[in-house]
This record gives structure tokens, sequence and C-alpha cells, in this order.
């Protein structure tokens, strides 16, 4: 790969949510090592997120930890701010914060299923509506991007699969799916690019127990045709791809990064 290829979000601002662990770190440091300034969003691990900044100002990006918890709209409000005050602008938004409370339908409380809901579709139209405000804003920059400003939602593979006891978390993903493809037919004339990313199995601390020990990873591995759990480089390279030029064409969609667990693999042989 070229310097121009490996850089090319140099100039860019990008503002990851959740970017102080799991997928949201992969990103986050993929985006930096593509040349853009990131915006390291957390809610509570300041050390963490301190860390991932450091880690990206290394490999020669700039980059800055903000606190906010994306359901709540005046702490949303409050990081866009900083990040302007910091960076100047914004150019990609990668909204990645999302949080599970598993249980059974019949014992999950209304708390359990409206927090889940609140950080996993309420956070992700706010962090939107900020970053379109400020996309429309400030227009396109044709020496950094041929977009006005790129919005990627951080979906997964149950937006299409339902999931017995995470009607929560599935609702949400579900719903996102929806509200992606509606920002996008409703921006495009502001030449604002939206899309989804869906992981399946990713190696993260949201979904240890499912893979940590031999046999968990088995059963696990039942469910990937491609026959490996996704790592979070994984993301990391989809979504700096998602945000380049490389991708102005595609719009809208979701692209599912899973080793074909959405293939229903359950039907292998059975056909």
């Amino acid at each position: 790969m070229s310097d121009t290829s490996a850089k090319r979000l140099a100039g860019q601002v990008a503002l990851i949510t959740g970017a102080s662990s799991g997928i949201g770190l992969g990103v986050a440091l993929a985006m930096g090592a593509a040349g853009a300034s990131v915006v390291v969003n957390y809610r509570s691990d300041a050390a963490a997120a301190q860390q991932v900044v450091e880690q990206i100002r290394r490999g020669g990006s700039q980059a800055v930890a903000i606190e906010a918890d994306v359901s709540k709209e005046d702490e949303v409000q409050a990081m866009f701010r900083q990040a302007k005050e910091h960076f100047g602008t914004v150019h990609i938004l990668v909204s990645n914060s999302g949080i599970q409370q598993d249980a059974p339908l019949i014992d999950m409380t209304l708390e359990q299923w409206q927090q889940v809901i609140d950080v996993n579709l309420t956070g992700q139209f706010l962090c939107a509506r900020e970053a379109a405000r400020e996309f429309i804003r400030r227009g396109i920059e044709p020496r950094l991007s041929k977009a006005a400003g790129k919005i990627i939602c951080m979906s997964s593979v149950h937006e299409t699969i339902p999931w017995a006891g995470h009607a929560n978390y599935a609702a949400s993903k579900g719903g996102l799916m929806l509200l992606m493809k509606s920002m996008a037919q409703e921006l495009a004339h502001y030449k604002i690019r939206v899309n989804s990313i869906a992981p399946g199995a990713i190696k993260t601390p949201i979904n240890q127990e499912a893979w940590e020990t031999p046999e968990a990873a088995d059963r696990l591995l039942k469910l990937i045709p491609y026959g490996r759990i996704g790592e979070t480089e994984d993301i990391g390279k989809v979504a700096v791809w998602l945000a380049s030029d490389e991708a102005d064409y595609v719009h809208g969609t979701t692209l599912y990064v899973d080793g074909g667990m959405t293939l229903y693999p359950g039907f292998i042989g059975n056909g």
C-alpha cells in the first residue's frame, strides 16, 4: 500500500463514539492510521480513552478524548461543540456506542429495554443529527473529500437475524437499519453519505464469554462458515474504506462483516 492510500483520510476529522474499547477502539486506531484526526468519545473510562489517544498520536495523527453519554442530547451537542473547538469541524462520524442488557422477554424489565434503545438507537439519531448539521453548515471541501460528510452507523448481524433472549438489542439494530436508510434518502442531496457496518462475532469485551474458552469458541464457529472469529481490525479497515472516496458511490447500504454468519449456516448440508 502506498503512502498516499495509507493516509487517504489525511486532513479529515473523524469522531468515533464508544472508542475507548472494543470495535470503537479498533475503528479509532484505523482512522488515525489512515491520517485522520480522531475524536475518541468515551462514557466512563477516561484512562482507557487517553490510552487510545496516545496510541493514535504515536502513529503520527492528532487525537483528543471527549466524554459524553450518547443517549443524552445535551451531552452529544456538547461533544460536537468541543470537537469543533478543538479541530475546527468534523468530516466523519462513526456512531459505534452500543450496549446489551440481556434477558428473556418475559423477565426483561422496562429499564433493560429502555437503556438499550436509548443508547443503541436514540444515540445513533442524536449523533447523526449533530453530524449532519455540521456537514451541511460546512459543505464540501473538494481537496479533502468528494462528500460533505460521512456517517457510518455501527449495526449488527442482528438487524437481520432474530436473537432470542436479546429482544431489546435486536430491536435496536433492526430500527437502526431503517433509520440509516431513511437518513441516507434524506441527506443524499447534501452529498452526505450514510451507511452501516454490521459486524458478526468480533472478539471484544462485550461478548468475551462467547469465545474465551475453546468450548465456547467451537460453538460460536459453528455459526461462522468462514471458520474464524473476527477481530476489531476487520471492522476498522472497512470503516476507513467506507469513509474514503474509494467508496464515494456507496450510499444507504449495510456492509455485513461477519464471515458469512448471515448465510444461515444451520442449513449447510440440509438442502
